[in-house]
């Protein structure tokens, strides 16, 4: 048998098949993600579930020129076999390679770039409106999963879908999870739908209707089944109420019902919604018994699904297991996660304390003032949010949290690179969005046992406090028995030195204590100095060694504007004291995909670069010691 796959160039190819090559071609690209993600990683389980229903709308439409808008996109790479990018599919999330997300400047086929949750039906509405405008035909499908129904900038694309125009079509792929399984009432709302016994029957007939009716199997099924539904509920359908047209739910997995349906649906003037029944992780059996795993994992093993055994714990798994210790010992202590349970490891925190545990949704905004309301009555919320993701609940950070000084500790996950995920998933903004706001404290440690201390001093602290840790592992350090409270905006000196200071802000201070052992080798004087504080830093610190040092060095996992070096760089003008000041740090770009170590290296982010960096100024330290001797 042939192999179809490799035939495939561009959607046009896939218009030319008939129904039984279509449903090998399915399986086909089933193969090709398993063997594939298993050597690059990536997320394996949303995108078997996508299988059918994105060869349908690539039978259907016409891409470019019809616009394909994915929530979050991290289910695109089916997508991205069809459209011209199946050779290079090897190199999805890799150096140089294809990104994992829809990236514009990628392909003409990528017509809306995302990584963040909630932002497909704002964005095809907005190409609706402007391909009306325009007094363009093309069509805008929106393919959005139910966990983005819970974020509430679906909800206010919404409540403006059938003003602004009248033709939209939003496919709901219903599997029941985001990454962990789906909750809130939006989700039980989505399962009473897909468990009424009428349209579970609708399901199993729908095969049968379409060989014996034909054209008329989409209107019977999807009205039948919208007619149940809505006897379910009473009034009427949710999107119904918000003025678009419900149809199904139908089989995620049923091909030839897919491309009848979306071909009726293409005929319609008027904004519509197409509810789909798919399985995440279809075809792949590890990724449906593990779906929270394999919703996004690293290598894995083609056959079993099995991946390396781990190693050392995670940031997160220490931040997780230190957040349980806090909570036995203190009843206020409460944790609040926005649909991340697994990502930041609170399923380690949840059996322990069930009772203080709150998953929101996909909704950051909702999750702070949620967590600011129970500030008020006493309690001490650790929201554990990324720090990427963070950035969204940036006004409820300032007008809810810091402005009543209330004290919730953010927890920043993935603070720094991101590697793999790439620049929507990068954490390199947040000291620059939050130490500008008053009352707030901002920290970051230099390893694992600091980080529980940094917890501690947080728990205790009467006012709005965020910690950045990076992704993956520390430097593995023994944990103390207990936690310490640390001095608010007081450094750490780690070695001494009295010609060049070097400040290491958390992940970066190994390679600030590497920069050191290069200077000292080259006969240079060089103090190490971990700040623990981005906000308030420590005044004192920078005084002393911007008086006694020629040179001041600072490292950060961060952009430089804004950042931890702007914050020492403005103590200094503060202070009034005129000594030459090197920052390291990321450049003002947003940086791509890849392995850590290589990104840092190419941008600067070295001991070596910075020593780079510096030599300009060692010269004018060679004419310091001379005038002194």
């Amino acid at each position: 048998m042939s192999n179809i796959l490799e035939t495939i160039d561009s959607p046009a190819d896939v218009k030319a098949l008939s129904m039984a090559e279509l449903e090998q071609l399915a399986e086909e690209i089933r193969a090709r993600l398993i063997v594939g993600v298993s050597k690059t990683g990536g997320h394996i389980g949303p995108n078997l579930g996508v299988v059918e229903l994105t060869l349908a709308m690539h039978y259907v439409f016409d891409t470019p020129r019809d616009s394909f808008v994915f929530d979050v996109s991290h289910q695109a790479y089916v997508h991205k076999l069809l459209t011209g990018r199946r050779e290079h599919f090897d190199t999805i999330r890799q150096p140089g390679g294809l990104n994992g997300f829809m990236l514009r400047t990628e392909s003409e086929h990528d017509s809306y770039g995302a990584g963040h949750a909630g932002t497909a039906l704002s964005a095809a509405l907005g190409m609706a409106v402007g391909r009306d405008m325009s007094g363009g035909k093309e069509h805008v499908i929106a393919l959005a999963g139910d966990a983005a129904f819970t974020n509430g900038i679906s909800f206010e694309a919404l409540n403006n879908i059938a003003m602004q125009t009248k033709r939209l079509i939003v496919v709901l792929n219903d599997n029941a999870w985001s990454i962990d399984k789906n909750v809130g009432a939006i989700a039980e709302y989505f399962h009473k739908i897909v468990t009424n016994p009428t349209i579970s029957g609708l399901h199993d007939r729908a095969a049968d209707l379409l060989e014996r009716y034909g054209g008329k199997t989409v209107r019977h099924v999807a009205r039948k089944a919208e007619e149940a539904a809505k006897g379910l509920i009473g009034p009427g359908m949710l999107f119904e109420e918000f003025g678009l047209s419900y149809y199904g739910p139908l089989d995620g997995h049923n091909l030839p019902l897919l491309i009848e349906t979306f071909q009726f649906l293409k005929k319609q003037n008027k904004p519509v919604v197409l509810h789909a029944i798919t399985q995440k992780g279809r075809g792949f059996q590890p990724a449906i018994e593990k779906q929270k795993k394999f919703h996004g994992l690293g290598p894995y093993d083609a056959e079993t699904g099995e991946t390396k055994p781990a190693g050392q714990k995670t940031y997160s798994e220490i931040f997780a297991e230190t957040l349980t210790k806090l909570a036995t010992a203190n009843d206020k202590v409460v944790a609040i996660t926005a649909a991340m349970p697994n990502g930041t490891a609170l399923d380690l925190f949840r059996p322990h304390h069930p009772k203080r545990y709150f998953d929101v949704g996909i909704a950051e905004e909702h999750a702070v003032i949620f967590a600011a309301g129970m500030a008020t009555k006493g309690y001490k919320p650790f929201c554990a949010i990324y720090s990427t993701f963070l950035q969204r609940a940036f006004d409820q950070i300032v007008h809810d949290v810091c402005l009543q000084n209330l004290p919730v500790v953010f927890c920043m996950d993935r603070g720094g690179l991101s590697g793999d995920d790439g620049p929507t998933h990068h954490g390199l903004f947040d000291i620059s969005y939050l130490r500008g706001v008053p009352n707030m404290i901002h920290m970051d440690p230099k390893d694992e046992d600091e980080l529980a201390d940094m917890m501690y001093t947080a728990m205790l602290h009467e006012g709005p406090s965020a910690i950045r840790y990076p992704r993956g592992t520390g430097p593995g350090v023994a944990m103390k028995a207990q936690p310490v409270e640390l001095e608010i905006g007081k450094a750490e000196v780690i070695r001494e030195g009295s010609e060049v200071a070097i400040f290491g802000l958390g992940a970066m201070l190994p390679e600030a204590l590497k920069l050191a052992a290069m200077l000292q080798a080259e006969g240079y004087s060089a103090a190490v100095i971990n700040p623990r504080f981005a906000k308030p830093i420590d005044a004192a610190c920078v005084a002393e060694y911007g008086s006694k040092c020629g040179l001041l060095i600072t490292l950060e996992d961060h952009v430089l504007a804004g950042g931890f070096g702007s914050a020492v760089l403005e103590s200094l003008n503060v202070q009034e004291l005129n000594v030459p000041l090197v920052r390291v740090g990321w450049p003002d770009s947003f940086i791509e995909h890849g392995k850590v170590e290589s990104l840092r290296e190419k941008y600067g982010l070295t001991a070596e670069a910075a020593l780079a960096k510096v030599r300009p100024y060692l010269a004018a330290l060679e004419s310091k010691r001379l005038a002194l001797r």
